[in-house]
């Protein structure tokens, strides 16, 4: 009988309406999985507020606020978006600002725009001690040129998927690197290689749920139960053992997000 693994699901958005019939049994088969923690990640300032009133009174469940770069454009039209984020990160379920960043992959919104309401929630997340949950997708170099110019900091690149090359500019800013089920399936030889160079100590693990659900269960909706076969998946991949790797992500979500030992279970 294999090992029970002892994890959690750094991101994830089971506070989307995808789950809104069956959220207990989601929450359950969770734990019985051994995906004993979670953080649901805010995508929009209202889709903050509901994450963090989702996590208000469930033991193991967290939120994070913030305004992802497809947002942006509402972001920078509602005069109080910068109080409603404030708002939002003093909640004590709340212990990050994310997901924010830049996405070039699909034109929704401007770059400027992006760029405008990017640094907008880094000024305001500088003057906590939350970590940043940054997502980047083709657009690393516009990436850097603004995190370079603030100093202090720290947070982790949700969905990490790019070459060594990106992995090093990622380590040598102090940053995390959170895995996921697309590892399962890319078919992209350097994203894997990658995964196999980040340090133990900057791994976590997430699911992105309901998105991009592992193998052998693509086509399904994506659940933290799922973790366990990215975990099993990422440790072969790194000559690991499974329950080591877990131990390792769990280790490194505690620290960086400052979690307690409250679980789903």
């Amino acid at each position: 009988m294999d090992e029970q693994l002892n994890l959690i699901d750094t991101h994830c958005h089971v506070h989307f309406d995808n789950y809104d019939n069956d959220i207990e049994t989601v929450l359950a088969d969770s734990a019985v999985a051994g995906v004993n923690r979670l953080i649901c990640v805010g995508c929009s300032l209202k889709d903050s507020q509901r994450a963090a009133d989702f996590a208000k009174n469930r033991a193991g469940v967290w939120a994070t606020a913030g305004a992802h770069p497809h947002d942006g454009a509402d972001y920078l039209s509602d005069p109080m978006s910068a109080d409603k984020l404030k708002k939002l990160l003093a909640n004590p379920k709340v212990v990050a600002i994310g997901e924010i960043g830049l996405d070039y992959y699909r034109d929704i919104t401007p770059k400027l725009d992006q760029e405008k309401t990017l640094r907008s929630q880094i000024e305001i997340g500088l003057d906590t001690s939350l970590p940043f949950v940054f997502h980047v997708r083709e657009a690393w170099d516009d990436f850097w040129r603004i995190f370079d110019s603030y100093k202090g900091i720290h947070g982790v690149i949700h969905s990490y998927s790019a070459p060594p090359n990106r992995l090093t500019e990622v380590l040598g800013r102090g940053l995390y690197a959170s895995l996921n089920g697309l590892m399962t399936y890319t078919k992209d030889e350097s994203w894997l290689e990658a995964a196999k160079k980040v340090p133990a100590d900057k791994l976590i693990l997430e699911t992105d749920a309901p998105f991009l659900t592992p193998v052998p269960f693509r086509g399904r909706r994506c659940e933290p139960k799922h973790l366990v076969e990215t975990c099993k998946f990422l440790a072969d991949l790194r000559n690991e053992e499974p329950a080591v790797l877990a131990s390792l992500s769990t280790t490194n979500a505690v620290r960086l997000f400052g979690l307690s030992e409250e679980s789903l279970a």
